[in-house]
């Protein structure tokens, strides 16, 4: 019987081998099989990133000024102004009124801004409104005509683990193409600007490549690629997008009022800690709030934990702020809290910046 069955397993073995090819062969694909590609997404994609060539001058501070002897016994003035020529990439997202995404550090201090799209059209483009806390800008194309526009996607659903793909234009060579996995999400302290709730990329992201668009396998705009870490100057596989339904939010208030206008509700947040929290792992602690603000009107209390805001959840206190602030003034923000262990919705009515003054603290203007 044991022979019997050394048999069949001998012959099984034989017959995988032979319907399997060896590790490491590639498949024989003469019998009409094709290679799995994503060029069909690209070519679907691709037409709605653009390059963008900006021409300006910048103020920045003059050398010579630091020198006590230069100060003291020569008229040199403290700026200098400096022609500044560069490129990077965009988005198109709105075809027929020609709005393109793009970072605030792409088009800073320009005067003049040509976009180029993939087929070779150069367009004459003006810059709507800047809001340096996000880096997101919105631009748009002065006769928009024969433009293709990416759909926006959710961000707010994206999941560690996620292939996405990075378009732009590193280092002027003219449109790229690389793909990867979301790293991480809700990247903060990275030191480049007051919001951050960053998409963590490991598709490769170099210089030129910031605008640039962050696309999901369903062909939706999901980030604009805005910052890397690299110690030597090129990618390290460490590249970091701006969520797109952040980038959204900046570009409605900018195409409404020309600029960014925060909200607060009067509280300050601390991150949630399990040890402290009753095993709380993820929202954000209330650690004060102010008098007569709208938080108290609303009924929220030091030490509740938000755990989600209009439905959406609510992971870190740094989300929380940037949903708050990016909120238009007037509106009614719905609050999941935990109150003692004990769920409780709260509406909150976001005010201006101004009529809270102990409200979310203000963005650090963090170094580039």
């Amino acid at each position: 019987m044991r022979a019997v069955r050394l048999l069949l397993l001998a012959m099984l073995v034989l017959t995988l081998s032979a319907s399997q090819p060896a590790a490491g062969q590639i498949p024989d694909l003469k019998t009409g099989g094709s290679l799995p590609t994503l060029a069909p997404l690209v070519r679907q994609v691709t037409p709605a990133v653009v390059n963008i060539s900006v021409h300006g001058r910048v103020r920045e501070d003059n050398p010579l000024y630091r020198d006590p002897l230069f100060r003291e016994f020569f008229d040199v003035p403290r700026q200098i102004e400096k022609e500044v020529s560069a490129t990077g990439s965009g988005v198109i997202v709105d075809a027929e009124r020609g709005y393109v995404l793009t970072n605030n550090h792409v088009v800073e201090g320009t005067s003049a801004v040509q976009i180029t799209t993939k087929d070779g059209r150069q367009f004459s483009a003006k810059v709507v409104g800047r809001d340096p806390p996000t880096d997101v800008a919105v631009l748009q194309i002065q006769t928009p005509t024969g433009l293709k526009a990416l759909t926006f996607g959710d961000s707010d659903a994206l999941e560690v683990g996620d292939f996405v793909l990075a378009i732009g234009n590193p280092f002027g060579l003219g449109q790229t193409v690389t793909s990867g996995l979301v790293s991480a999400l809700g990247r903060t302290g990275l030191g480049k600007q007051g919001y951050e709730d960053f998409i963590q990329t490991d598709a490769a992201i170099n210089p030129g490549n910031s605008g640039g668009a962050l696309v999901s396998l369903r062909g939706e705009l999901v980030g604009i690629n805005s910052a890397i870490i690299s110690p030597a100057g090129g990618n390290v596989g460490i590249g970091f997008a701006i969520p797109v339904n952040m980038a959204r939010k900046v570009m409605e208030q900018i195409i409404a009022n020309g600029r960014v206008e925060r909200g607060r509700i009067g509280i300050s947040l601390k991150d949630t800690h399990p040890s402290v929290n009753k095993g709380v792992s993820q929202g954000a602690v209330i650690a004060e709030v102010a008098a007569d603000s709208p938080a108290e009107r609303a009924g929220l209390r030091k030490g509740d934990v938000v755990t989600g805001a209009d439905d959406r959840p609510i992971r870190t206190a740094a989300q929380l702020r940037n949903t708050i602030g990016l909120a238009r003034v007037g509106q009614d923000v719905r609050l999941s809290v935990l109150r003692n262990g004990a769920p409780l919705t709260v509406n909150v009515r976001v005010a201006p910046a101004t009529e809270s003054s102990s409200a979310l603290a203000a963005p650090n203007r963090l170094l580039r």
